[in-house]
């Protein structure tokens, strides 16, 4: 039991190149979100109203243990549904991150893989890419999701229409990946932390032409509002061994 345990807790370091990684993040009502976070993490705010509950799109190469030839990676489809946190460690630090709801894959090693060591719930669904002159489309029928996304790069792309924020700058501190991810065991009072590295991280606002996601929909009430939308492309990224902190 504590060997299993500990698999899942992120026991080793992963590296993964991100060809893309595309990132929609719902405002929502904080009363709503914070009913979804287990203590001792708690939401991370903007002007004190809205909290934010962010669906990722990465698609990644070589994804394997740090140190492992990326020949013996793996290439998959990642998504992850997250809310952005904050959490005061041991040594009184108030750290920003993400709380993982939970992850989808297009590939069962993934899941299988994934749920030996991590805590992040994978599950194996559909998904279709397709790829058009000005945009891209994800659709996935047991993931319950559509997105449509504009590719072409414009220097003045517009917030969405009902965004809570007033420029892009402001929606960037929204549009992850945030320096640490956590997962809470309530049985054992742990707390698992996950510090992310990567570098030349530079986001680019992206145009959202459509979203719908029966998981967002389901968690909120559908009662949210497309804030932003981000892509980062081929980008090194490293996954650090988890820490575990009692609270």
């Amino acid at each position: 039991m504590i060997f299993s345990q500990k698999l899942s807790s992120h026991s080793f370091p992963v590296q993964a190149f991100f060809e893309q990684s595309f990132v929609v993040t719902c405002a929502v009502e904080k009363s709503i979100l914070e009913k979804l976070i287990p203590a001792p993490l708690k939401l991370d705010t903007f002007q004190n109203h809205w909290g934010f509950v962010a669906m990722a799109l990465v698609e990644t190469k070589n994804l394997c243990p740090k140190g492992f030839p990326s020949i013996l990676g793996n290439d998959f489809t990642l998504i992850g549904y997250r809310i952005f946190v904050r959490y005061t460690n041991v040594k009184g630090e108030n750290l920003r991150g993400l709380y993982i709801l939970k992850s989808e894959t297009d590939k069962r090693k993934m899941e299988f893989l994934g749920n030996i060591f991590t805590n992040y719930q994978y599950k194996t669904i559909d998904i279709q890419k397709s790829i058009h002159t000005n945009s891209i489309l994800f659709l996935s029928k047991s993931g319950g999701f559509d997105i449509c996304l504009k590719t072409d790069i414009e220097s003045d792309i517009e917030l969405p229409t009902n965004s809570p924020f007033a420029n892009w700058q402001e929606a960037r501190r929204f549009a992850g990946p945030l320096p640490f991810t956590f997962s809470v065991d309530n049985m054992r009072k742990e707390v698992v932390i996950v510090e992310g590295k990567r570098e030349f991280w530079q986001p680019r606002p992206i145009e959202i032409l459509k979203f719908s996601s029966n998981y967002i929909e389901h968690i909120t009430k559908n009662q949210f509002q497309i804030a932003s939308g981000f892509v980062v492309e081929n980008i090194p990224y490293e996954w650090k061994a988890g820490k575990i902190e009692k609270f």
